[in-house]
Order: C-alpha cells, then structure tokens, then sequence
C-alpha cells in the first residue's frame, strides 16, 4: 500500500515583504518614501537659497551640513546616514511606482485606459516621462555639484560650494537644462504629493480642496526656488 505525501506548504514571506506585494502596500510604501523625498526637496531647496546672501554664507551652510552632529559622531557620519536614507527612500519609490505602473498597464481593458486619459490630469499623464526625466538629472546633479566629474564642471573645487555651483551654472545650456528638469519636478510633485493622501488614506472629499492647494502651492514653491537659481546665475545676478 503506497501513502501519498501532502504538498509542502508553501513558505510564506515576511509580513513586510507580504504588505509591499499587494497594490495597498506598494502605494504605503510609494506615499511614505514620497513623503521622505517632499521633505528633502524642501530643506534642499530653502537652504540653496543662502545663495542670495553674503558669498561666505553659502560655503558656511554646505559645511555645516558635514559637521551635523558633531562632536558626538564623527564628521560627515550624519550626512552620509542621510544620504543613504534618501538613497534606500528613493529606491523603494522607483520599485513600486514601475511596478504598479506595469501591473496596471497590463490589467487594464482599452476602454478602461481611454476613460481614464479623459479624466487625469496633465501632470498624472506624464507622470512616468516627468519622473525618468527627474532619474536622469538627479544622475547628472550629482556628477556636476558633487561629484564634480572634469568633463561636466572642469572648474570642480572641493570644499568650495558656492563657486561651484555659480561656475557650473553660467553656461546657458546648463542653466537651461536644469530648468526644463525643475519643471518636470514640478509636474511630478504636483500629481505625488496629491495622490500621497489618497495612498494613505485620506480620501474625504471634503479634502479634496485641501489636497489640490498644498499640492499646487508645495510644487509651486519648489519649482521657484530652484528655478530662481540658474536664471538669477546665468543673467549675472549672482555672481562668485
């Protein structure tokens, strides 16, 4: 007489890891890491704007940034743990806004899509283009003011903040490009900090209103300050 065996049970994931495959959890995860990427964009941004200031502030706030937390910890140790905080933030976004987007591209009927073309708005559209194009001068951001890679800033100095990014910005072709990458930014956080209370589940209507004015004023504010940076360098308003 022959027993047959029950199938193994199959292994199940970590909660964590369980939450993020479910369509819930990858939009908690793309709400909570935007959250973490609307508050670095802020502060980024506020503190770039010491640029309108004496020229020694500017280099005075890049440095304070190394030595955050010091003497406790040592030099740079805060910064680069934020660093890698953001980098980690930024992945998990990427991750799940692609996945997502792919699962849903390939769920959806035809006359489901067009119906949805009809009500999105212009930023949720292109809202994949905006967010590669985000990628890539993210990319080049850091290669150009921190990296400081020859063939983009031949003029690269470590330690000297300011002068790097006046110098690297005076070219109107750069200056150009990181304008057209702030307005696409700013199409991206418009329709991300929108959606983010909806992904967590603030959906009330009575919010609604709410949530279209912090979206269009927060993006607003970003695309500004940045914008202001290379259009006040390369008119010659700012200078080194």
């Amino acid at each position: 007489m022959t027993t047959t065996q029950a199938p193994r049970k199959k292994r199940s994931l970590p909660w964590f890891l369980e939450f993020y495959n479910s369509n819930v959890g990858r939009k908690g995860v793309m709400a909570v890491s935007g959250i973490v990427g609307l508050g670095f964009l802020f502060f980024h941004m506020f503190g770039n704007l010491h640029l309108y200031e004496e020229p020694a502030r500017f280099d005075e706030y890049a440095e304070s940034l190394r030595g955050i937390g010091t003497p406790v910890f040592s030099h740079t140790f805060i910064l680069w743990l934020a660093r890698f905080g953001l980098l980690g933030a930024f992945i998990v976004h990427l991750h799940a806004a692609f996945t997502l987007w792919w699962k849903n591209r390939n769920a959806k009927p035809v006359g489901y899509e067009r119906q949805q073309w009809i009500e999105a708005t212009f930023a949720s559209r292109y809202m994949l283009i905006s967010g590669l194009i985000v990628l890539v001068f993210i990319v080049y951001h850091l290669a150009h003011l921190t990296w400081g890679l020859d063939f983009l800033n031949p003029s690269f100095t470590r330690g000297e903040a300011r002068a790097n990014l006046v110098e690297g910005l005076e070219s109107p072709i750069t200056a150009g490009w990181y304008i057209i990458a702030n307005l696409a930014l700013g199409l991206h956080v418009l329709h991300g900090a929108w959606s983010m209370f909806q992904s967590i589940g603030v959906t009330s209507p009575r919010f609604n209103q709410w949530r279209r004015n912090f979206a269009i004023g927060f993006a607003a504010v970003i695309v500004l300050g940045n914008v202001s940076i290379p259009l006040a360098i390369t008119t010659g308003l700012v200078g080194v």
